[in-house]
């Protein structure tokens, strides 16, 4: 299995030219019958030996972290973060192994955090972790992403460091405004928005999606819908207790209003996000009209049937949605013909 990532280096690298790539791309988009934009392509696996090398790696980091830990509580942070950029150098750097070098960036950006909690803090526990400690450790965890980058470019990098940057600035507001502890889901709501701004950069930099900018994006992506849709959800009481029908029917109308977004932008992570939400209402809705024995049953089968006719009509929904943006359509994925 080949990436586009791996297709742009054969062309960087003169072992495949660009106009072959080109039809190669246009002969998988049209197989597919859907543009290669549409696909969300993302390597997780190159092979099987991909799960083999992460099960090792998580068995020597996991034993770095205990041993340093019980030397000094921040030198377990510290051993995982020096051993996960070491092994980024051969399977990163070198053998570009997927699910390894994701593996490896969060163990490096959370070595970085555990050490600097430990260091700063000596616990992850409770109210000490907030206010002005807590951003500075989400500042170290966003410098350590940037510098990974520099030297990996694993695409979930980006998405790392933009969440800890959205941490950094909370705990930080948290530090100078005490009250603002009763305002953390508004704040995580508004940085959601941020980080979904910086996808739609980079999304909108590749609108055909041949590059590695669409991996990032689709990170940012992933990183973005549940700061987007938790905190919405959450303010509505969603989880409360019993909701009230018309809180349903809010939830399902939201549900709606993520899936335009989703359509337009063509990415499916707030869809993802805000389901167990939606399935949540309407397991409500069914309950409350008296289908109380057959509520999950029949919320599965209705959520479950629409996502999918959804997926086999996703360009036919998306036309009108992108339609209905005028100008800014253009520098959306296109709708196939």
């Amino acid at each position: 299995m080949y990436s586009d990532a791996d297709i742009d280096e054969a062309v960087a690298a003169g072992a495949l030219d660009a106009q072959a790539a080109a039809a190669f791309r246009a002969h998988i988009g049209a197989r597919a019958a859907a543009p290669v934009a549409d696909e969300e392509q993302f390597r997780l696996l190159t092979g099987f030996n991909d799960i083999f090398v992460t099960i090792a790696i998580l068995l020597l980091l996991g034993a770095l972290a205990q041993l340093g830990g019980r030397i000094a509580a921040p030198l377990g942070g510290v051993f995982v973060a020096a051993a996960a950029w070491a092994l980024a150098e051969y399977f990163t750097a070198r053998r570009r192994m997927a699910l390894p070098s994701i593996v490896l960036l969060l163990a490096f950006v959370g070595g970085i955090a555990a050490a600097g909690f430990a260091l700063l803090l000596g616990s992850v526990h409770g109210d000490a972790a907030n206010g002005l400690p807590a951003a500075l450790v989400a500042a170290a965890s966003a410098l350590a992403a940037w510098l990974h980058w520099r030297r990996f470019m694993v695409p979930i990098t980006v998405a790392a460091g933009a969440v800890a940057v959205v941490g950094a600035i909370v705990s930080l507001g948290y530090a100078a405004v005490p009250r603002l502890a009763d305002a953390v889901w508004p704040l995580l709501f508004v940085g959601g928005l941020g980080v979904f701004a910086v996808a739609m950069w980079w999304d909108m930099s590749d609108p055909l999606r041949r590059t590695r900018r669409a991996d990032v994006a689709f990170w940012l992506h992933l990183a973005a819908a549940p700061m987007i849709a938790h905190p919405v959800f959450r303010l509505l009481g969603v989880f409360g207790g019993e909701i009230a029908i018309g809180t349903a029917l809010v939830v399902i109308a939201l549900y709606l209003l993520f899936a335009y977004v989703a359509l337009a932008v063509d990415r499916r992570a707030l869809l993802v996000s805000s389901l167990v939400y939606v399935l949540y209402a309407m397991h409500a809705l069914f309950s409350t009209v008296g289908a109380l024995g057959l509520s999950a049953a029949l919320t599965a089968l209705v959520l479950g049937s629409a996502l999918l006719s959804l997926s086999a009509f996703w360009q036919v929904a998306r036309r009108p949605v992108v339609a209905s943006l005028g100008s800014l359509a253009r520098r959306l994925p296109p709708v196939s013909a």
